[in-house]
Parts: C-alpha cells; sequence; structure tokens
C-alpha cells in the first residue's frame, strides 16, 4: 500500500487495487466531526478525486465505530456564535455531503458500532453503505433539541417521507437489519466474515471500468426529479457517450470475440 500523507484526523491510504481507504480517526470520542476533522475529510475527498489512481473510495471508522455525530463539546462553545457564523459552521459539513455525492468514484460506507446523527447522515450521503450485523444507525439530535436538518437530503433521498420523519422525531436507534429493510443501508455483513466480505465487494467494484462507473453514477443522480421523458433524453445522451470510450470498445469487442469462440 502506498500511503498518501496520513492525516490525525482523518487517515488515507491507496491500495495497488485502487481502492482508497478513508479512516475518520478519532475513536476515543466515537469519530465525533468537529470543524478540524471535517476540513481534512473535506481535502481527502477533493484529492481523491482528482487521483487517476483512484477507483473505489471506502469510507470507515477506526476503533469500532463508524462516527457518532457532531461533537457535542465544540457545538456547546458555539452558541454563542451569531446566525451568519453559525451558518457558515452547518454549511462546511453540507459541503462534504456535497462533494461526496458529486465525487465522479464510488464511495462504499463501511459502518461498524454505531453512526449516529451527523455520522448517520454522513453514511447515507455515500453512494453504497456495507453493515456490520451489529452497527447502529440513528438520528437522536431531537432528543436534545436539535433538529437532523443538514442530514435530510441524505434521507429522504433513502427512504419514504414517514419513515424519515419518524427516524428524526423519535430519536431512536435502529439495528443494520432494519435499516437494510428501510433502506438505509445497501448490505448487511455478518460479523465472522465482514472483513473479507467487505475486501471482495471493492476490490469488485474498482474492477469495473471506471468511466462507465462515472457515467452511471452521474447518470443516476443526474435524473433525480426530472420528468420521464426528460430522465430518457439524459440517459440517452450518456450512452451516446458511453459508446465513444475506449473501455466500452474494447469491452465490446472482447464480447465479441468470446462470443465467436463458444
Amino acid at each position: 500500500m502506498t500511503a498518501i500523507e496520513p492525516q490525525p484526523l482523518v487517515l488515507c491510504e491507496v491500495e495497488e487495487a485502487g481502492v482508497a481507504r478513508v479512516t475518520l480517526n478519532r475513536p476515543k470520542k466515537r469519530n465525533a466531526l468537529n470543524a478540524a476533522m471535517i476540513a481534512e475529510l473535506s481535502r481527502h475527498v477533493a484529492r481523491l478525486g482528482d487521483d487517476p489512481h483512484v477507483r473505489v473510495v471506502a469510507l470507515r471508522g477506526a476503533g469500532g465505530d463508524f462516527c457518532a455525530g457532531a461533537d457535542l463539546a465544540e457545538l456547546a462553545a458555539s452558541r454563542d456564535l451569531g446566525p451568519e457564523e453559525g451558518l457558515a459552521q452547518a454549511q462546511h459539513l453540507g459541503d462534504v455531503f456535497v462533494a461526496v455525492r458529486r465525487l465522479p468514484k464510488p464511495i462504499v460506507a463501511v459502518v461498524e458500532g454505531r453512526a449516529l446523527g451527523g455520522g448517520c447522515g454522513l453514511a447515507s450521503a455515500c453512494d453504497l453503505v456495507l453493515a456490520h450485523q451489529e452497527a447502529r444507525f440513528g438520528y437522536p439530535e431531537v432528543r436534545i433539541g436539535l433538529v437532523p436538518a443538514l442530514v435530510m437530503a441524505g434521507l429522504r433521498r433513502r427512504v419514504t417521507e414517514s419513515t424519515a420523519f419518524e427516524l428524526a422525531v423519535r430519536g431512536h436507534t435502529i439495528g443494520a437489519t432494519e435499516a437494510r429493510a428501510l433502506g438505509l443501508v445497501d448490505r448487511v455483513v455478518p460479523g465472522e466474515a465482514f472483513e473479507p466480505a467487505v475486501r471482495e465487494y471493492l476490490a469488485d467494484l474498482a474492477d469495473r471500468p471506471p468511466t462507465a462507473v462515472a457515467l452511471t453514477k452521474r447518470l443516476v443522480y443526474g435524473t433525480e426529479g426530472a420528468s420521464f421523458e426528460d430522465a430518457v433524453a439524459r440517459g440517452a445522451e450518456v450512452n451516446a457517450v458511453a459508446r465513444l470510450t475506449r473501455e466500452c470498445r474494447e469491452g465490446v469487442d472482447r464480447f465479441l470475440r468470446h462470443k465467436d469462440r463458444s
């Protein structure tokens, strides 16, 4: 593996297979998000987006938990800020969610332990979520008088309106199996098979042609809210672009050669 300038709060390394592993690294704070960690995470996401060697990004937490959400000590210290400064601080985390969505490579949240509040929002902002069978998810902000506001955009795109409302206003935590049934999680992996299964999943995803994957991600999110007609038109445009790529030409040729031999 080749290290990419590991930082104290966010670690990042890229494997030869093209998998970048980004790790939230405040285990004693259950990887709670403070301003410094958010800034480092933002820099890493931007850097990986430009790295031609990276095909897949895996985001996880150190020390047994994915992320406990916002750092409440920092939140308490900022209570006397004016509305403009408070908005700026909130927007920094929102910008990370947007950057994750716009990253041209798939980003997979690998969740163990707790993913709560902003941490659950960070996971749901990713393209895919792999969860350990003992992982826990939830938005407990309401219990201390907060609103899960920044995370709502990602939450509403993964679950139904009423489910989002219940999760937000009850503030309860749910297990990985229930989260999978609701749509918060894409795959639940048994504990004894977790690490091998995660490695296999990431390697398989990294093996896909990167341009086709990037175009697929852009299409999936680009047709959100579009009419059926506009979505079909957008699909036709992407199809025309994909046909011209070297990956597509070589892939079709391989298929035809294999078909001729069979």
